[in-house]
């Protein structure tokens, strides 16, 4: 079907077997059809706009929606009821409990004219959520077709293998059809299809080009590079719509949009902020940290200990331990200098990545960087509890309970900057306390570090 060809792009194989395996309306098709492969390969998109194209009656339902066997088997009797009573716009709510109910009211429904002389489709996208119900549900959609005596396909969606959904004790073997991932030639073709129709084919083909050289090493998620495409576009035929720049000249409008990649390359996933945001970010050319509202961690509010706490953690992770007397000690006496370094130690911890340190170490620079007298009591110790639970500290190789707990310090310097900083919070006496402390001392203890400390 050449309309089909023009909607459904580089899954041209994918499509040929489907239809072999649907085959007429009237014929038997395969029991079950399990479909696989990673995310944004198509799978949902191929089968839903082939099922839809061609008119099949079918039931789609997302098993993330549908958590429980309860939800799963009403959606399915319940959408098949629509299909039934399509014509008058009335239809009854099915309830049903088991896969033995489902079974007989599933016979039930497909008695009607409109389903009885063709092949009715139940697709179940990630299908990988099954193998957490009954253990029974898997084997009977399998074999519905022969539990029913009717004619039924059903279609199994998923992100991982066959092999991690077959039971020990066996089971009835689908038709097992893998959709591999999009090369970057597929990629290319298939976002300059969704080119603007006021610029021509060619320039948005050219763009993509761009795009796709600069991410596609980090990122080959279709729905995510869609987004970026979208999102960067009208920055890139800015110097087209000022009349500085034509579609030809693709080195200046290069120049002109790739700052604006590099920026984009440090949120690609995390969607950290909106589409509203990334566009005022390009028009004023701010630096990504300094947008208000940017990121969920660059304006977290902790609590006053806890901005003390996450401080000590950097800084013990990032300094060794035998530095701590020379930094933290006003009266620390001398301290015998030597050139003699460590191979490993002329090489920048930040480049290394942060290092263990036990609790003990961690209160004692607490202590020192805190101008009032903390006890060690319960509420400190929470919030250490609470630093771990939101991942910006992590513990680690706390089985034995003969050491203490040892943590590590997950967050970068900018983030400790952003926490010292009064910027986008409250000037309360904290962030002053706290800003006064930064200004003042990592400054001497940067300058003062040997090589390979902070």
């Amino acid at each position: 079907m050449p309309h089909l060809e023009n909607m459904v792009l580089c899954r041209e194989s994918q499509v040929s077997t489907l239809q072999s395996l649907f085959g007429e309306r009237h014929h038997f098709s395969f029991a079950s059809i399990f479909i696989y492969g990673h995310t944004a390969s198509g799978k949902t998109y191929v089968t839903q706009t082939l099922l839809k194209t061609l008119e099949l009656p079918h039931v789609f339902v997302n098993c993330v929606e549908c958590f429980t066997l309860r939800l799963l088997l009403e959606q399915i009797l319940n959408r098949l009821n629509r299909l039934n009573s399509s014509g008058d716009g009335h239809s009854t709510q099915i309830t049903c409990d088991t896969f033995n109910d489902f079974v007989r009211l599933f016979k039930q429904v497909t008695k009607a004219k409109s389903l009885e002389d063709q092949t009715v489709y139940i697709v179940l996208d990630k299908a990988e959520y099954l193998r957490d119900m009954e253990a029974n549900i898997l084997p009977g959609f399998l074999r519905l077709q022969e539990l029913t005596h009717r004619n039924v396909t059903v279609i199994f969606l998923s992100e991982i293998v066959w092999e991690k959904f077959r039971p020990n004790t066996g089971c009835f073997e689908p038709f097992v059809l893998y959709f591999p991932d999009y090369s970057i030639g597929n990629l290319q073709k298939i976002l300059s299809h969704d080119h603007p129709p006021e610029y021509s084919a060619d320039f948005y083909a050219a763009y993509i080009n761009i795009l796709l050289g600069v991410f596609y090493t980090v990122c080959r998620d279709l729905k995510e590079l869609r987004h970026l495409a979208v999102l960067n576009f009208p920055k890139y035929c800015e110097p087209v719509v000022k009349g500085e720049a034509s579609e030809r000249d693709t080195r200046k409008l290069w120049r002109n949009i790739e700052p604006h990649l590099k920026k984009a390359m440090q949120t690609v996933y995390l969607r950290e902020i909106s589409s509203s945001q990334w566009e005022k970010l390009q028009k004023d050319d701010t630096d990504l940290g300094q947008l208000k509202g940017l990121s969920a961690y660059t304006h977290v509010e902790l609590p006053y200990y806890s901005k003390f706490i996450l401080i000590a953690a950097y800084l013990a992770s990032y300094n060794p331990a035998r530095t701590d007397k020379r930094f933290f000690l006003k009266h620390h006496g001398k301290i015998k200098k030597t050139n003699f370094l460590k191979k490993h130690e002329k090489t920048s911890n930040h480049l290394l990545g942060p290092k263990l340190f036990p609790l003990d170490r961690l209160l004692a620079i607490l202590y020192s960087i805190v101008d009032s007298r903390v006890a060690p009591t319960a509420n400190i110790f929470s919030q250490i509890s609470s630093l771990v639970t939101l991942q910006l500290l992590t513990l680690v190789g706390h089985d034995d309970q003969l050491d203490g707990p040892k943590y590590k310090c997950t967050v970068s310097l900018d983030f400790i900057r952003a926490i010292a900083s009064k910027k986008g919070a409250k000037e309360t006496k904290v962030s002053f306390q706290i800003e006064a402390w930064w200004k003042e001392e990592i400054p001497r203890i940067v300058t003062e570090g040997e090589d390979g400390e902070l």
